[in-house]
């Protein structure tokens, strides 16, 4: 049996199809803007390999870290970790563009909807990265290392400092994403603005694991991650009744 896929985007094309086909669908049709941007990873990854040692020196300096490393390949594969990371973060409003893209044809976003969605997602991200990297980084590091003494020093690997210096940044970006994928769901018919509201103590439990995860778990880097969380999801029930979506 063949089955045939159209990605042309007409409307007809989709019919009797789940949502959650069409979204694949869509996705499938951009498959080559995939591989361009999986070649586009790869270069970017090995340009920015070369100005590396700049990045990881901007970064150390603004927080103030002395590092060490205890294996030979540490140095060269926290280089290449950070290099993926800053490709990443260049690219990513093309990722967003494909993302938006392939949920456009299955929920029939208009042009302009694509487009305010599209640049309204970079904002956040970068806004996320921005704000984890001159706030909540030098907070939750400074608290970590608090208990430092004479008696206790610290000794940072420079593999698990790129580690999570990266893992912050990137994950700020994407949480701050909340709001407008609240918007969409609600602009869609997926989830009701009255359900973010009834749900929100599901909510909270969900931002605390979340925070647990994605950070050291103890409470003052819980509290950099979830709280942000929090008024961000609360924004987004803020932005949906003020659109009056219902």
């Amino acid at each position: 049996m063949t089955t045939t896929m159209n990605m042309s985007g007409d409307e007809g094309d989709g019919e009797g199809l789940e949502p959650a086909q069409k979204i694949v669908a869509s996705i499938y049709a951009l498959r080559t803007t995939f591989l361009v941007l999986g070649a586009a990873l790869i270069i970017g990854t090995s340009g920015f390999y070369f100005i590396s040692p700049r990045i990881f020196a901007f970064v150390q300096k603004h927080l103030h870290q002395q590092l060490a490393f205890f294996t030979v390949a540490e140095p060269f594969l926290a280089h290449v970790k950070l290099a993926l990371v800053a490709t990443i973060i260049t690219l990513m409003p093309a990722f967003i563009f494909c993302l938006w893209r392939g949920l456009a044809g299955p929920f029939k976003l208009s042009r302009r909807s694509q487009a305010g969605f599209i640049i309204t997602t970079c904002l956040l991200f970068y806004a996320g990265g921005l704000f984890c990297y001159f706030v909540t980084l030098p907070l939750g590091i400074n608290f970590l290392l608090g208990y430092e003494s004479e008696q206790l020093q610290s000794v940072i690997s420079v593999g698990r400092f790129v580690g999570f210096v990266t893992l912050f940044v990137v994950a700020f970006g994407l949480i701050f994403e909340l709001p407008i994928f609240m918007v969409f769901a609600g602009n869609v018919g997926l989830i009701r603005c009255e359900q973010f509201v009834r749900n929100r103590k599901f909510a909270i439990l969900g931002i605390a694991i979340v925070s647990a995860l994605l950070t050291p778990a103890d409470i003052m880097t819980m509290l950099l991650m979830g709280g942000p969380l929090y008024i961000l999801y609360e924004l987004g029930i803020l932005i949906l009744r003020l659109l009056r979506v219902p």
